[in-house]
């Protein structure tokens, strides 16, 4: 198989981001919030939509 060497990437940064914070998620979560909102960037959220029931 070959190997991805962008995925590869992402996932050591992915993992020393972890590690960094004891791999504690919420404080994970929360650096990712700080990182966001420091962004300037316009965040845009969907509310959760209820699955419809099949018609039978």
């Amino acid at each position: 198989m070959l190997k991805d060497e962008v995925l590869e990437e992402i996932y050591k940064i992915r993992e020393e981001h972890a590690k960094s914070f004891n791999y504690d998620l919420q404080a994970i979560c929360d650096d990712l919030r700080k990182k966001q909102e420091k962004s300037g960037r316009q965040i845009i959220s969907v509310p959760l939509r209820k699955p419809s029931l099949p018609v039978q």
